[in-house]
């Protein structure tokens, strides 16, 4: 029972956030682009109440039945097995990956090293399509993009892509990173150092289960080198699996896919509400941007205070370093949300990001509300220059970006009151943005919890219609 009670308390949870609704004043032409959006929040909603309906009449079942045997109510005592994939229900068996997959290819599947450099060439401008790659992933699939020709393409056949595989990464520092193939507006292949793998049940369900801490486990077990960390496509296609009967596997990719979808839709709409306020910003200060002035004229970011990871106190406030993502987590901050910040060094210097909650500023620069109300002017202002701020970048072997390369940004003769103007106008938008972002950190703290108890069969689904 203590399974079904944490389960049905995340969905109810998780219910009550989807219910809630946010009003913001946007132009027309958003909420036309957010209505498709809308639809698919009523969509999961109608899918979470039906959810919620069926855990209230199983708990219901599993009561009354305490009184009844186990033959006429079904499976209600479950038993376990120690495998080699961990603790697992009796009913569920295990397998190597090619026993329960279609397909396991990649891109080394279409021939020879000599071959391959013959017929394929990598591309920086547009073409027939794109190589799918681990770097793209991290990019939120945004670009820049590599892309090949079309007799390449045809070429690569054996690793065509078209939207929703499984994708591993087998080479590298971030192997056994899984994620799915995007659907974009030009054809796919997948690109050199990764692994696709379709199964014949249930991807989804194989999907978080690789995902998952088992599944991460498994995929380093099959890890060599040190230098240079890799896999290879036959001792992947070797490892061993769980196969929980095709039902059960998809009432547990259910669960899990409705949360990953409210996560999705409020990135979606977090996207659109920036780009609301991009568009603000670009109609607002289209003949400013640029100027005779200096963004040092007016504000010049704060460096951070460098914080190895060693040093770091476990807690939940960011650690912003020279990469994309939190170096570490700390128990305190340096900054007062909002806070925008600047990567300071290595290959993503001067990358700017805007956080909703205070972090600590360790190898980047800041600048936050303790140094100007208008955060999110100067972020719209320093995001819109991005590439300008990438070419900033001083060192080869190192690349750096400093507050005194951002001073020297040029810029036009724009007003105190415009600034505070803008400030008002978008702080409703940035504000939804960060409140769909706790959101989603809520939602992946449910999953991740949920995610191991599933898929060990822990939480037992087979009494939920689903």
């Amino acid at each position: 029972m203590e399974h079904l009670k944490m389960l049905k308390a995340s969905v109810q949870w998780l219910h009550l956030k989807i219910l809630q609704n946010r009003i913001i004043s946007l132009p027309l032409d958003a909420m036309l682009e957010l209505k498709s959006k809308k639809m698919m929040e009523n969509h999961l909603k109608k899918r979470w109440q039906d959810l919620l309906l069926n855990f209230q009449i199983c708990s219901k079942n599993l009561m009354n039945s305490k009184m009844k045997s186990e033959e006429s109510w079904g499976r209600l005592v479950m038993r376990y097995k120690d495998t080699e994939v961990g603790i697992i229900p009796e009913s569920w068996e295990v397998k190597q990956i090619k026993e329960v997959t279609e397909i396991v290819t990649d891109y080394v599947a279409n021939g020879s090293f000599a071959s391959l450099a013959e017929n394929v060439k990598y591309k920086d401008e547009p073409d027939e399509a794109v190589l799918i790659r681990l770097v793209d992933y991290n990019n939120d699939f945004n670009g820049k993009f590599v892309f090949i020709d079309s007799h390449a393409y045809e070429f690569l056949g054996k690793s065509k892509l078209f939207g929703g595989e499984i994708i591993i990464s087998n080479v590298g520092a971030k192997v056994g990173t899984v994620f799915r193939c995007p659907t974009l507006k030009y054809k796919m292949s997948l690109a050199p150092n990764s692994v696709m793998v379709k199964f014949k049940e249930n991807d989804d369900f194989y999907f978080h289960w690789l995902r998952g801490y088992n599944g991460q486990s498994m995929l380093k077990s099959i890890v060599t080198g040190s230098a240079q960390p890799k896999f290879n496509k036959t001792n992947f296609r070797e490892m061993l699996v769980p196969v929980p009967p095709v039902e059960e596997q998809t009432k547990i990719a259910n669960i899990l896919n409705s949360i990953d979808e409210k996560i999705d839709l409020n990135n979606g709409i977090n996207k659109n509400l920036e780009q609301q306020a991009f568009a603000i910003f670009n109609e607002m200060f289209v003949d400013s941007i640029y100027g005779e002035n200096f963004v040092g004229d007016i504000l010049t970011p704060n460096r951070g205070k460098g914080l190895l990871s060693k040093d770091a106190v476990p807690g939940n406030v960011p650690v912003v370093a020279g990469g994309l993502e939190p170096a570490t987590y700390h128990n305190q901050s340096n900054t007062v949300a909002p806070v925008l910040t600047i990567s300071a060094s290595g290959a993503n210097a001067g990358y700017v990001n805007l956080w909703n909650i205070p972090v600590w500023s360790s190898d980047s620069s800041f600048i936050d509300t303790n140094m100007t109300e208008n955060v999110y002017f100067w972020y719209a202002m320093l995001k819109s220059r991005q590439s300008e701020i990438f070419d900033a970048q001083t060192g080869s072997a190192q690349p750096h970006i400093y507050p005194k390369h951002i001073a020297r940004l040029p810029m036009g003769n724009i007003r105190p009151d415009e600034i505070n103007q803008y400030t008002v106008l978008v702080s409703p938008l940035f504000e939804a943005i960060g409140a769909n972002k706790e959101e989603n950190l809520s939602l992946a703290s449910m999953r991740d919890a949920l995610l191991p108890k599933l898929m060990s069969g822990e939480i037992d689904v087979t009494n939920i219609d689903l």
